[in-house]
């Protein structure tokens, strides 16, 4: 029997008081981006937790009929970048 094709972390519907983050244009500000952790992509609405000269975003990409929109959250040292990304993976930030 084949397995099942392997889905990543699906992010719940945010809560009633999820934080409202402040998502900014993308800001190629280094040559290689290296993405620790992302979520599915069977979802319209991917996040990925992404390292790049030593600092640490969350990558927003939606994907729609009108075509892929992709915003990142500001560039922060990598302890406050894992919270923001608990935050987003269990609905408590959008």
């Amino acid at each position: 029997m084949i397995p099942p094709p392997y889905h990543s972390i699906h992010v719940p519907d945010p809560q009633p008081d999820a934080e409202q983050l402040q998502w900014l244009a993308p800001q190629r500000r280094c040559t290689q981006v290296r993405v620790q952790r992302h979520t599915c992509e069977c979802q319209p609405r991917i996040y990925e937790l992404c390292q790049a000269g030593g600092l640490v975003f969350v990558r927003r990409t939606d994907r729609n009929q009108a075509g892929v929109e992709v915003a990142e959250t500001e560039w922060l040292v990598t302890a406050r970048a894992q919270e923001l990304w608990q935050k987003i993976i269990t609905g408590r930030s959008m």
